[in-house]
């Protein structure tokens, strides 16, 4: 698993718990806590991977020595040390349930899964009800999610990796035909996500799996959010959209 964080004091520890307590075999997870922060997240990044190393877990703390390239930077630049097949990913307002894994990884086993690069968890929303802002995102993420992703799945159409609350097949990040997490979109989940297709490999959404996550509680949160989407989106359409259309 790998969690980047940026400065995340709030909610650090909540997701790192999250990830130590799932689920699976201890010997066959692996959490990488990509930690980029600069503030007093560091200290209790450090807290929270000795604590579950003392536990019994496979977690380490990843740091770079520059922050280049932002998520994807930290993604790739941590992948050469990770020690699994799948590489789940979850941002630090996420708190996955116990039984994620079992849910997802099971769908990179079956027989014919063997081209199945990513599979998409349904995003669910741990602060709805806080106000009418977080239920107003919430009803648009849940269309997004339940129409636009099921939607597009069902009709056999390309479809992008949200960048959180879902599970990559190694080889197919590792694909030279893909090419790896890069780092000139805001997007790089979309952006690896449409490489990815484009080279063969298909994508899953399951709608039935759902991975919490807090929205964006205020107003300004919300807009620096949504411009980095948009402008991510733009920068992966001029970057990949001739490609598509052929």
């Amino acid at each position: 698993m790998q969690l980047p964080i940026y400065n995340e004091r709030h909610v650090a520890e909540r997701l790192i718990e999250a990830c130590a307590l799932l689920d699976y075999p201890p010997d066959k997870l692996q959490i990488q806590v990509l930690d980029d922060s600069t503030d007093d997240t560091v200290a209790i990044v450090d807290r929270c991977v000795a604590y579950w190393r003392s536990q019994g877990r496979s977690i380490v703390a990843v740091r770079r020595p520059t922050r280049a390239g932002y998520k994807a930077g930290a993604l790739a630049y941590a992948l050469p040390s990770a020690t699994g097949d799948f590489i789940a990913v979850f941002d630090a307002d996420f708190r996955p349930a116990t039984d994620f894994l079992r849910r997802t990884i099971p769908h990179f086993c079956a027989p014919g899964s063997e081209e199945v690069g990513f599979v998409q968890a349904r995003w669910g929303h741990l602060n709805r009800d806080y106000s009418w802002l977080t239920a107003s995102q919430a009803l648009a993420l849940d269309g997004h999610f339940a129409v636009e992703q099921a939607g597009r799945q069902a009709a056999g159409c390309l479809f992008g990796f949200n960048g959180s609350g879902g599970v990559w097949r190694r080889t197919c990040i590792e694909d030279a035909r893909t090419g790896g997490w890069q780092t000139d979109t805001l997007c790089e989940d979309l952006d690896l996500s449409y490489r990815a297709q484009l080279a063969g490999w298909r994508p899953l959404y399951l709608n039935e799996v759902v991975a919490p996550a807090e929205i964006p509680p205020q107003l300004n949160a919300y807009k620096r959010q949504q411009f980095r989407w948009a402008k991510g989106s733009i920068q992966t359409l001029r970057k990949l959209g001739g490609r598509v259309w052929r």
